[in-house]
């Protein structure tokens, strides 16, 4: 946990690019340092930005309700972003915002060394899958090194498309099987391991 709080500290000072010129906070992650299950979500939103926590506004609530549904809660799994400032009016994060941010993530699954991924929205599923729509790959595994990467839609589009739902759900009932059977685990958080040796940013 101390690798994970240093890295934290970096990212809130982080001026790699121009999200950092308009952020209120930035948003490092939070959750279980030794996490069985990561979420990966996009950027943060205006609430996210306020209070410097991932998945805090009208989309986290639904994601609390989501984990609720397989007996899991944020202290369980290790909640992030793709990007960890938040785009102005929530535009879409740019190629090379992202590419800004992406050291911070590879150190934070390096850390955490999650069993499966769980992905939410188009961009946190590039991690794994590239050139394709997330309406055909959503809530369909791929194992990729030691790691489960698992797209599913993100909250959001839930609510401004009702449709989208009832496959959030499905997709997120399926979670423990495809930990058990694809990763022999469950989603419990595993015993700590030491601080990994990473040079921070």
């Amino acid at each position: 946990m101390e690798s994970l709080d240093a890295l934290a500290d970096q990212v809130r000072q982080c001026a790699r690019c121009r999200l950092s010129r308009t952020r209120t906070n930035a948003v490092p992650g939070n959750g279980a340092g030794n996490a069985r299950l990561m979420f990966v979500g996009e950027a943060p939103g205006f609430h996210e930005d306020q209070q410097g926590s991932p998945f805090v506004g009208a989309a986290g609530h639904l994601l609390d309700t989501l984990l609720a549904s397989i007996n899991l809660s944020r202290e369980r799994v290790y909640i992030t972003n793709v990007v960890k400032c938040r785009p102005p009016d929530n535009r879409d994060p740019q190629p090379d915002e992202i590419e800004a941010c992406r050291g911070f993530l590879d150190c934070q699954l390096a850390m955490i060394k999650p069993a499966m991924v769980v992905t939410l929205g188009r961009f946190s599923m590039q991690l794994a899958y590239s050139g394709v729509s997330i309406s055909r790959v959503h809530g369909q595994p791929k194992r990729v090194g030691d790691v489960i990467y698992y797209p599913m839609f993100h909250p959001a589009a839930a609510l401004h498309q009702p449709r989208y739902r009832s496959l959030l759900e499905q997709d997120m009932r399926r979670i423990p099987e495809i930990l058990s059977s694809m990763a022999g685990t469950d989603p419990t958080p595993a015993p700590p391991a030491p601080p990994a040796q990473l040079t921070l940013f």
